[in-house]
């Protein structure tokens, strides 16, 4: 049973219909000032003119724009996988603990693990470690898998594979789950018993396509999306995020969604 602790972060995160738009922000410590992230703060005021239920970020972000962020949902990163310098997979680092993150404030901290020869014992034990101080100070645990490491092979990232690192996540303790969309997604979220949020990968110039990936993903029983490149390098960030609670609390068609991108 979730603790009093948890819940009540909890629903700074997630609305009354069990849902969540989440806008991931953590880009900038592993691929530098992007086109789109050159001026936080002025970048995190156009994505929540759209209304988003919260912010995954950074410890440095969190601290340097708190007031800005005051006005939504916090999810505080815990590890680092690996900077653009260094190509294919990686297990991810420990770097921040959780708290860290209750000073800061947040609603839930986040971090990377998976299954896969070379990443899942790292990465299992930081997850173990993360879960029980979770457990103690009462913060909500997410859990971002990803099989076979961070920035994996895209056919490490399979129906089968996906099923096996949501169990695994729900098994050790994580109370929500992050995890990338495939096509015959709702084997995986009736593979666990915890929510899950897709995660928006890569940039992708077809809005629709983009869209459609979302609503199709919600259809199979995801809760939300954890969006981060899709809406901030958007050039209508507020109406991405629009667009996402249009499908995500609303229920409403690709062709609705697509109404707040114009």
């Amino acid at each position: 049973m979730m603790n009093a602790g948890k819940y009540r972060r909890l629903q700074n995160i997630v609305r009354g219909d069990g849902n969540t738009t989440i806008v991931a922000f953590d880009h900038g410590a592993t691929s530098g000032p992007m086109a789109g992230i050159e001026q936080p703060g002025k970048t995190l005021e156009a994505i929540l003119e759209g209304k988003p239920d919260a912010i995954l970020t950074t410890i440095g972000v969190a601290d340097h724009f708190k007031e800005t962020l005051a006005r939504t949902g916090l999810i505080i990163r815990l590890d680092f996988p690996a900077t653009d310098l260094v190509p294919g997979p990686s297990d991810c680092q420990l770097l921040v603990e959780v708290e860290e993150a209750v000073k800061l404030g947040a609603d839930a901290v986040i971090l990377t693990a998976g299954p896969g020869a070379g990443v899942e014992r790292t990465t299992m034990a930081n997850f173990t470690r993360v879960g029980r101080k979770c457990d103690e100070y009462g913060m909500p645990f997410i859990a971002e898998m990803y099989p076979g490491g961070f920035n994996p092979d895209p056919a490490m990232l399979t129906i089968d594979t996906l099923k096996l690192a949501a169990r695994m996540a729900a098994e050790w303790g994580a109370d929500f789950l992050k995890m990338p969309y495939r096509p015959g997604y709702r084997e995986v979220v009736e593979g666990t018993y915890i929510p899950i949020v897709v995660l928006g990968g890569a940039k992708t110039n077809s809005e629709e396509e983009f869209v459609g990936s979302i609503k199709d993903a919600v259809d199979a029983g995801a809760v939300g999306c954890a969006i981060g490149r899709n809406i901030w390098g958007h050039r209508n960030p507020a109406g991405m995020v629009r667009a996402m609670n249009a499908i995500i609390h609303e229920g409403k068609d690709v062709k609705t969604a697509m109404e707040f991108l114009k």
